[in-house]
Formats: C-alpha cells, structure tokens, sequence
C-alpha cells in the first residue's frame, strides 16, 4: 500500500506543478501577500506598534482571502478531473485500496496548499532585516502562525476532496467547497457578534471560530483544543471522501 500512496502523491504533486493553474495559484498567492504586506507597513504610517508584524499580518483580509480561495482552487481537479477524464475508472480497477487514493490526492494537495505559504517567510525576514529591529517578527508566533495555517488548510483541503469526489464538475467542486469554508469562516462572525454574552451559545461559537483560533495561533498560543478540533473535521471529512469514492466504485 504504502508504494501505491508514494507513487500516487508524486503523481498529483506532478498534475499540479506540470500545469498552468498550479503556477498561477502560486503567483497570485506570493501577489496578494506582497499586496497585504504594503498595505499593512503604509498603514501603520512609520508608528510603532505593541504587536509583532506577524499577528497583525493575520488579521489582513488579503490572508483570509487566500485561506479561503486556495483550497477550492487546488482540490477541485482531485477526483472531477479524473472522473470527467475517465481516468477514475481506471484509477478504481487497480489494486490500489480506496484509502490509499483519497489519503494521496489530501496529501498531493496539502504540498501544494504549503508551498503556497513559503513566499511569507522572506517577505517578512525583508522587512525585519529593513527595519533592523527584531522585535517586528517574533519567530515563535510565527512557527505557531504556520502551524495555524496548516491546520486550518488540512480542513478545507479535505473539504474540497470531499466536494471533488461528489461531483464530475471542477467548477461545482470548487463553488461547494468555497461555500463550505465561507460557512465556517462566518461562525467566526457570528462569535464575534455574540462574544459579549457568557451563555453556552456563546462559548461553543467561541471555540469554533476560525478566526479566534487564528489570532491565537498568530500571537504563538497553541490551543491543542483548536488542534484537537482541526484534526478531527480533517478526518471527518477524509472518512466520507472514502465512503464516497467506495459508492463510486461499485457503481
């Protein structure tokens, strides 16, 4: 089994990086972070400020934007392309285990989706070697922002592998797994609008909110409830990407 998985991860990571699409999510990406990063350095107007540029960079939309869009973008070629290819049943008549192939197109995925965040690295090391002053990135939040990241992406890329198994449509993939993170994303909203009542509606909200857990995580506190939770939906969601590939191969 374990052959079978190297051989299929290596497989997506090449579908990705041997395309177009792959090349262009990367430089919108790298793009929108640069954008984010000026904006954020105009904005602060040469003041000093109490907070390391790295937890303010986690409150910029152009992060969430990204966070949101870049799964939808890598996962919906996952299982449509194949089966709107008619590769999938090829893919299905092989001795290779459905466990094997859903945990190879999440993980061929997730490459993608933290290649995606490297550019942040040296953007920041810039502005602290600029500034000459190493209090503006605190490595410790950032190690901790990272680890945030990808675990928020491990939910929405098993997401989007989820939404790509349920459809031949790569468009419909992308709209349903978009619409799910959205739906996520606007619990941590509905936290905030209701983060003054100390009633259980408030404290679930609270602990579901991706952006509390974000900011958290941007200020180097790591919540192993948050992290607990992460991984829980990521298998969650991997577990019925499984069962719908099983359906479709004795379809």
């Amino acid at each position: 089994m374990m052959q079978a998985y190297r051989t299929l991860v290596r497989r997506e990571i090449g579908i990705h990086f041997l395309s177009w699409s792959g090349y262009m999510v990367i430089a919108s990406t790298v793009f929108l972070t640069g954008l984010s990063m000026v904006i954020l350095i105009e904005s602060l107007g040469g003041e000093p400020t109490h907070r390391p540029l790295t937890e303010l960079f986690f409150y910029s939309f152009s992060f969430w934007l990204v966070l949101l869009l870049a799964p939808p973008v890598i996962t919906m070629r996952t299982f449509a392309l194949e089966k709107s290819s008619g590769t999938f049943e090829t893919l299905m008549t092989t001795l290779v285990s459905d466990t094997a192939v859903v945990l190879a197109k999440f993980t061929g995925a997730m490459v993608v989706y933290m290649v995606l965040w490297l550019p942040l690295i040296p953007c920041l090391w810039l502005i602290r070697k600029f500034c000459h002053d190493p209090g503006v990135l605190d490595v410790g939040a950032l190690g901790s922002a990272f680890t945030g990241i990808y675990l928020v992406g491990m939910v929405f890329v098993s997401m989007g592998c989820l939404s790509s198994a349920m459809t031949r449509s790569q468009t419909v993939a992308a709209v349903i797994s978009f619409c799910a993170g959205a739906a996520m994303l606007m619990v941590g909203f509905l936290s905030m609008a209701f983060s003054g009542e100390a009633t259980p509606r408030g404290v679930v909200l609270s602990q579901l909110s991706l952006i509390e857990q974000m900011q958290d995580f941007a200020a180097g506190v790591v919540d192993t409830r948050a992290v607990v939770l992460y991984l829980s939906l990521t298998v969650f969601f991997l577990f019925f990407t499984k069962r719908v590939v099983e359906s479709r191969r004795w379809k």
